[in-house]
């Protein structure tokens, strides 16, 4: 090769050279600008869902979502300096991501329930709660199963899409509750005296709310009794024990006052027929 001929190359390398250098610096300067953006993005998202008191695994979650998103736009945008067509190149992204989708449909409709369910925030972690068949404490809501601890100390572990699909009943998620409860008398006792003996128990219990007010009234003539609705209010800490300790004094006081708590009864007639 002479002299002229090396020139000549080197001539015609350089545009070449020159061009794909630009390409190389542009599509550096594309990916350290989208770094930069994709960090500001995901700051930007997670102090949005910070401010909205979002859930910690929903903010991270959201956070680097984000992140990778715009990172993702980024590489596009860096490979079409170099003359690559992004289209196909999105469209296959796109088509391989369906076919994941079927893939884990189940999953995702998980993915799904656990996002709606750190957005909306039917309940939280301990409280006590019935779904899908079961009661529990919630003691983790995780992105694809949420796991609970049963009464008897039993490790409940639900997936996602069974708790949104039906109904969630947060037993703990208000601060007062109703205590329900069905005293009987006998019919030969006094039904005043016997209100005013409910009612005394509740206003002396020091766990029994005053507002609102208790409630005691005859709910129904039964077979063997007259039977009260004893309804009295509490804190949603103090259920059981309001429950436990007023069934105990109604059975004591009834016993003091000789107000009688009658158990089923029934009459027995015998005809004599001539044989």
């Amino acid at each position: 090769m002479n002299e002229e001929t090396a020139r000549n190359l080197i001539d015609s390398a350089i545009p070449i050279i020159t061009s794909f250098g630009l390409r190389v610096i542009g599509a550096l300067a594309i990916l350290i600008l989208g770094k930069i953006i994709a960090s500001i993005v995901a700051k930007m998202v997670r102090g949005a869902l910070k401010r909205m008191k979002a859930d910690k695994a929903l903010v991270g979650f959201f956070g680097h979502l984000s992140y990778y998103a715009v990172i993702a736009f980024a590489i596009i945008a860096a490979l079409s300096k170099f003359g690559i067509e992004t289209t196909s190149f999105v469209a296959l992204m796109g088509a391989a991501g369906f076919a994941i989708g079927l893939a884990l449909q189940g999953s995702l409709s998980n993915f799904a329930a656990g996002v709606l369910l750190l957005i909306f925030r039917p309940f939280r972690v301990d409280d006590f709660i019935e779904a899908a068949g079961h009661a529990g404490t919630v003691k983790e809501i995780g992105i694809f199963t949420t796991t609970m601890s049963g009464p008897d100390n039993r490790k409940i572990i639900l997936p996602n899409s069974a708790l949104t699909e039906g109904t969630i009943v947060n037993i703990t998620g208000n601060d007062t509750r109703r205590v329900d409860m069905t005293a009987g008398i006998g019919y030969s006792d006094d039904i005043e005296k016997s209100r005013n003996v409910l009612l005394d128990i509740l206003d002396k219990h020091p766990a029994v709310l005053s507002d609102p007010a208790p409630m005691v009234e005859v709910v129904e003539l039964g077979d063997s009794s007259v039977n009260f609705v004893v309804r009295p209010w509490a804190k949603t800490e103090d259920y059981w024990d309001v429950y436990f300790s007023v069934m105990r004094s109604i059975k004591e006081r009834f016993d003091e006052e000789k107000i009688s708590i009658p158990f089923p009864q029934r009459d027995v007639h015998l005809f004599k027929t001539e044989s």
